[in-house]
């Protein structure tokens, strides 16, 4: 009996103590995680297009023997630069020499018989003004006159083309390039029943590269050149910058020198081209470039770390900390990518929004957060 009321005050002092054991215990929610934040750089920036692009030789042309014989001489190493009007191959010359001496020995024969004839027409006329001699003397010495005159014509053009051939044992460079590998070798017999195809020499300094704009795009740029008082005959004033998928950046600048009169009707796709200086051969023909082709200068823009956006099914976004610091996803639209690391954001923000730029992990969206302003990195 006596432990019973003992254990009474016992357990009524432990339930007073049960209360507060569970105020300490109560859930208390973590804080507000941080992310840093920044407000988007204002700059004026150009509007360009973003393409893919392919480079063309600006000039390529086939090598050929243009008259039969055998190939004595080759004077050039494989994937020479050689310039216009260096000799390349050499055809045997031998026979042609002596026709060209034939042609013109020929000629000289023509000539005399020329001189000849015209001696005995003056003498015919003499006589014929005096009635010393018939009219049938006088029209025998014009008809030699006129024969020897079309025979001197004629041996003129033998000898022309003699000489023609001889050149064609000469094939020289068309113009400033690069030899490819010979297809034939010294000895061989060349030119028999058409021509033989020696070798190819490719221009690619200047090299083009060649673009495709869609309908709408075209009548973007369209619109772009009527608002700078631009037509067709100013194209070689619009730069176009080019760079290799290695490259930073668009380090090689070209221009247009070529649209094409009509859109393609089953790609509806416009061809354009611009020309590209490529003095260190860094362009080799067939290579696929970016470019980047500008529309408008001076556009005043927004730009954030490329970075910070984001990408889902519906597009790009950003992570924006609205004034309750609460996280929003924002659509955007988003432009060109500077060299900086800096994308142009053409619509979805404005200059005074507080855009996620680090911590974006912590960022969710619809959670309040702990803004921290980031200093330095996005005014690259």
């Amino acid at each position: 009996m006596t432990n019973r009321v003992l254990a009474w005050p016992a357990m009524l002092g432990l339930a007073a103590l049960l209360p507060g054991c569970d105020s300490e215990q109560a859930y208390r929610p973590p804080p507000p995680a941080e992310v840093r934040v920044a407000q988007p750089v204002a700059r004026a920036m150009t509007r360009s297009l973003d393409l893919t692009g392919q480079t063309n030789a600006a000039k390529r042309v086939d090598l050929v023997a243009r008259v039969p014989g055998t190939l004595t001489d080759i004077r050039y190493k494989d994937g020479d630069a050689v310039k216009q009007g260096d000799i390349l191959f050499v055809i045997e010359q031998d026979n042609y020499k002596l026709s060209l001496q034939l042609a013109e020995a020929a000629e000289a024969q023509q000539r005399a018989l020329l001189v000849q004839s015209e001696s005995d027409l003056a003498r015919q006329k003499q006589l014929a003004s005096r009635q010393a001699a018939s009219e049938a003397a006088l029209e025998n010495a014009l008809s030699k006159r006129d024969s020897a005159a079309a025979g001197r014509e004629q041996t003129e053009a033998q000898v022309s083309q003699a000489r023609l051939n001889l050149a064609y044992t000469e094939v020289k460079a068309p113009f400033d390039g690069i030899v490819s590998a010979r297809l034939v070798d010294v000895g061989a017999l060349v030119g028999v029943g058409g021509p033989t195809r020696l070798a190819s020499i490719v221009q690619a300094d200047p090299i083009q590269v060649k673009f495709s704009l869609d309908e709408q795009v075209v009548l973007r740029i369209r619109a772009a050149m009527l608002q700078r008082n631009l037509t067709l005959a100013d194209l070689g004033t619009i730069p176009v910058e080019i760079g290799l998928d290695t490259e930073t950046g668009y380090p090689h600048l070209g221009r247009l020198d070529y649209v094409a009169p009509e859109l393609d009707a089953s790609s509806g796709t416009l061809t354009v081209r611009a020309v590209v200086p490529n003095p260190n051969r860094v362009l080799l023909p067939g290579m696929f470039v970016r470019v980047r082709l500008p529309l408008q200068r001076d556009v005043p823009s927004l730009l954030v770390p490329d970075s910070a956006l984001g990408a889902n099914q519906a597009g790009r976004y950003l992570l924006v900390v609205n004034g309750a610091d609460v996280v929003e996803e924002r659509p955007v639209e988003i432009g060109e990518l500077t060299d900086g690391g800096l994308r142009v954001i053409r619509s979805g923000v404005t200059a005074s929004d507080r855009v996620v730029v680090g911590q974006l992990q912590a960022a969710i969206a619809g959670a309040k957060v702990r803004p921290v302003a980031e200093t330095g990195a996005v005014t690259r």
